[in-house]
């Protein structure tokens, strides 16, 4: 299967994040946990896609910019900016330089499921930390490295027990799942080993605070009763040294 862009499924997708329960159950909790209070901060929504993570933030007092690459996106993201005015400014830009955006001026910079899209993950993390004023922080979302591999998969075992199996970790690449009806199926995306995503976070100018790898609940559960058991999603927060 050719893999499409985000730009290709824009309308598809806007409709994927708001009917799958992955997001609201998991990711926006996690995420606005790790994020805090913001009232009153200027944050960088990198790779924003149609904006629903930079809607939440504003809605708790954030000024929001959100920056992506894919117009059609941007596009509905300004379309829900029509409907419920919150403050946001979008701009299309890539996040791997991200050149509208000045030098030391944001407070906080979120990603959330977008770093396996993008090809050159240390120029994006420069990127960030280029924008950031001193002491500025970052929270991104991840698929989790460790077990969304292009070889995992779920089995049942003779006791009836859901285990994933996890297959070529060592080898980073990017890869398009055999699913059509995920993300991974349509955009594919680059995997990466943990220890890549850490030690470049590190290199960058970045110390980590915290990392969250949290357990599926509600209708979630029942979808991927194995993401009750192993993390699909990896959570980190990092403030620039």
């Amino acid at each position: 299967m050719d893999h499409a862009s985000y730009n290709d499924i824009a309308e598809w997708y806007d409709s994927y994040l708001r009917e799958n329960p992955i997001y609201h159950e998991i990711v926006l909790p996690n995420l606005l946990e790790l994020v805090g209070e913001v009232h009153g901060q200027t944050i960088c929504d990198l790779a924003c896609g149609q904006g629903w993570i930079a809607r939440e933030l504003a809605r708790r007092g954030a000024h929001v910019r959100g920056v992506d690459l894919a117009e059609n996106l941007l596009e509905l993201a300004r379309l829900y900016e029509e409907r419920e005015p919150l403050g946001i400014e979008y701009l299309q830009d890539d996040a791997q330089s991200a050149y509208t955006q000045a030098s030391a001026s944001f407070d906080g910079a979120t990603c959330i499921l977008a770093l396996m899209n993008i090809p050159d993950v240390e120029a994006a993390f420069r990127t960030v930390r280029r924008i950031l004023k001193p002491g500025g922080w970052f929270v991104f979302a991840i698929t989790h490295p460790c077990f969304e591999t292009p070889h995992a998969g779920w089995i049942t075992t003779d006791e009836g027990t859901v285990a994933r199996t996890v297959g070529g970790y060592f080898y980073e690449r990017f890869w398009t799942s055999r699913n059509p009806g995920g993300v991974r199926g349509r955009v594919g995306e680059h995997h990466r080993m943990l220890s890549t995503y850490l030690n470049t976070l590190i290199a960058t100018g970045f110390a980590l605070e915290q990392m969250r790898e949290p357990a599926a609940i509600g209708k979630r559960a029942e979808q991927v009763p194995g993401e009750s058991e192993v993390p699909s999603l990896l959570f980190l927060r990092a403030r620039t040294v």
